[in-house]
């Protein structure tokens, strides 16, 4: 794997098309997922998908494109639902910082995301441009997400937050631990209460740590 080559490649102008694509992406995933990256070739993926080879090569360039394809489609997919927007004045900080953490916590125990994220830092270690590509959409974007909602709660006095994203890094390392013994196959806790308990007890003292002289 050597560059980001699917993003230069021709995308689908018609429905038709962007289906044909979805369809190569999705199936490619599943015999990832089942056979891992090294053992799937792109006959395996065209058997699997329909079409041809043609379209691989039309759509994203190469595998590795490929592979590159679907990590940021499903990215979208983890993504879409654990940030929602902040509204200094209308959004309950603590509910939020702590409702994130839980669909965050929600989505890294579902066993295909497990096994597709073990997958890719397989494949990361191969392709350093890879890496940096999918932190900077992955782990960054998340990142800034929770920095702009503790920006706008620091600029309506709601807490004292003068380095937004240092302490936006701080607030996701609370499930650091949980999310590294789940990809190395560790044992977690089986009932979910603790995991909640732990979450809102980080958050509480995650805002102490950011509270006002007045308190929060």
């Amino acid at each position: 794997m050597t560059d980001i080559c699917y993003l230069s490649c021709e995308q689908p102008q018609t429905r038709r098309g962007q289906e044909r694509r979805l369809a190569l992406l999705v199936n490619a995933c599943d015999l990832f997922l089942e056979r891992g990256y090294d053992a799937v070739s792109l006959d395996d993926i065209v058997n699997h998908a329909g079409g041809s080879k043609a379209s691989i090569y039309k759509y994203f360039g190469s595998k590795e494109g490929l592979f590159t394809a679907i990590c940021d489609y499903r990215r979208e997919l983890f993504f879409k639902d654990i940030c929602v927007p902040f509204v200094s004045g209308k959004t309950d900080l603590k509910s939020h910082l702590i409702q994130t953490l839980m669909r965050f916590y929600q989505h890294i125990i579902q066993p295909k995301n497990i096994a597709f994220m073990r997958i890719f830092l397989e494949q990361s270690q191969n392709n350093t441009e890879l890496a940096h590509y999918l932190y900077n959409k992955c782990a960054i974007n998340i990142q800034n997400s929770i920095s702009m909602a503790l920006e706008q709660a620091h600029a309506a006095n709601e807490i004292d937050c003068i380095h937004p994203l240092f302490s936006a890094t701080m607030y996701f390392g609370i499930l650091r631990d949980v999310e590294w013994r789940i990809l190395m196959g560790l044992s977690v806790p089986a009932d979910d209460t603790e995991i909640i308990d732990y979450i809102h007890y980080s958050v509480d003292l995650f805002l102490k740590a950011h509270q006002k002289n007045k308190g929060y």
